[in-house]
């Protein structure tokens, strides 16, 4: 039963700092950590399943867009052109802004994994971040459309998002602030950041799966496995949701301000043990 309870919290957990711009790697490495949780939740079948929950909540809630956008970036193969489609433009940003991440995670996942597990560098990582998104909600000024959105920008965004690699920085909080600096608004940051971990979630579960097979290893849990699949998938879609219709009204500063806390309280614990 404790494994039930724990695999339902980290995916409640990896489903909502997953999209919410507070890290999720972040969460994954701290929420344990405070509550002395160990055993199966620090495996990588346990990894991929949370992984596999938020990609399908992606998928879900973005199936519209990407029912359009597949067979518009293809076309723009074909054809040679964009041919003033926006379909086909967007798509081929998306690709654009994927490629840094990919090829970083490759080549930099594990090391980083490895290197940087302590809680008070996530806490330190998680205030730096958060001051680059509250700089980005103080000056972006949402002047540009997501139709104008440029290919270098788009080149600059998936660069930022591949800093998201570092626990504490947060993908989808990185890419919006990205976004924002070059000038989208929060709901098209946000929409675009969405759209972003799409492709780079399909193959960080690829990545992972792979691993997992190469490594032979076994899944005996299928309780808890399934458990965190569910609980990251329905609460990724609810944060989804939640996300785009809070910024369409409010800044980011509430997400700032709960970054500075949970690192406050991580700093504060590590003290008193």
């Amino acid at each position: 039963m404790d494994q039930l309870l724990q695999a339902l919290v980290l995916g409640i957990v990896q489903g909502l700092t997953e999209f919410l711009p507070i890290s999720s790697s972040g969460h994954l490495i701290i929420v344990p950590w405070l509550f002395g949780w160990s055993g199966f939740i620090d495996t990588l079948p346990f990894t991929v399943a949370l992984h596999a929950g938020t990609l399908a909540a992606l998928l879900l809630y973005f199936r519209d867009d990407w029912i359009r956008l597949i067979p518009a970036g293809l076309a723009a193969i074909r054809d040679r052109s964009f041919r003033g489609d926006q379909d086909r433009r967007l798509a081929w940003l998306l690709v654009i802004s994927t490629i840094p991440a990919g090829i970083l995670g490759v080549l930099l996942n594990d090391p980083i994994e490895k290197a940087i597990r302590e809680p008070t560098i996530v806490a330190i990582l998680l205030v730096i971040a958060g001051g680059i998104l509250w700089l980005a909600d103080r000056w972006a000024t949402g002047h540009r459309p997501l139709s104008k959105l440029t290919m270098p920008a788009a080149l600059g965004i998936g660069l930022a998002q591949a800093v998201a690699l570092l626990p504490g920085v947060s993908r989808s909080g990185i890419s919006i602030a990205a976004s924002m600096f070059a000038g989208l608004d929060r709901q098209d940051a946000a929409r675009y950041s969405f759209l972003m971990a799409t492709p780079v979630t399909v193959g960080a579960v690829l990545f992972e799966g792979i691993k997992l097979v190469k490594g032979g290893e076994v899944v005996t849990e299928a309780g808890p496995l399934l458990v965190g699949i569910l609980a990251a998938f329905i609460s990724g879609v609810i944060a989804i949701s939640a996300l785009l219709r809070y910024v369409r009204s409010r800044s980011y500063n509430v997400f700032v301000v709960y970054r500075l806390v949970l690192a406050a309280l991580v700093l504060a614990v590590f003290l008193t043990r």
